[in-house]
């Protein structure tokens, strides 16, 4: 039996990735080139998520019902962001330009990037090469987006991201 070391923050930006892409960008390296995430780091992370049931059996298809319960219920107690200084960024949360119009903050939130051309109060995002990855990827971009409104928002502002994550994940195999 292997030791479960806890979930760490790539692995819901993996996970993400894994149900976005299906079965067919599941090899690990991959995962790692879309992702700018070490292909051992990408192995271990689909070690643990297999671990704490995030996996179906033997597969690197993700197990949707529990990730979700696990992002609307443990996410922003395990992960949480806390509003960090203005600067220079892309949009992020309630921000993000799919989004922002369902949400109900004024607030413009920014993951740090000095190339971006917004600017506001920084959420710093749960891995550091999201900025990078999210440039190649807007449904990931939108999906952890989402996932900082969960980290971040309020009651209703959460049950509405995880509305969204859910209706995302519906018809993605």
């Amino acid at each position: 039996m292997k030791e479960h070391k806890g979930m760490r923050p790539q692995d819901v930006i993996i996970l993400l990735k894994l149900a976005i892409d299906g079965e067919e960008g599941s090899r690990i390296k991959d995962i790692s080139t879309k992702l700018f995430i070490s292909g051992s780091e990408v192995s271990e992370s689909l070690n643990r998520s297999a671990i704490a049931g995030l996996l179906l059996p033997d597969s690197r298809t993700v197990n949707k019902d529990p990730f979700l319960k696990f992002l609307e219920h443990g996410l922003q107690y395990v992960f949480p962001a806390q509003l960090g200084p203005v600067m220079k960024g892309m949009f992020t949360a309630h921000s993000e330009s799919s989004l922002y119009l369902s949400f109900s903050s004024e607030e413009k939130l920014v993951w740090a990037d000095e190339l971006g051309k917004e600017r506001g109060p920084t959420i710093l995002p749960l891995y550091p090469t999201v900025v990078k990855a999210v440039k190649k990827d807007r449904i990931l971009y939108r999906l952890l987006a989402l996932c900082d409104i969960i980290r971040i928002g309020d009651p209703s502002d959460k049950n509405k991201a995880v509305w969204h994550l859910r209706e995302a994940f519906q018809g993605r195999n």
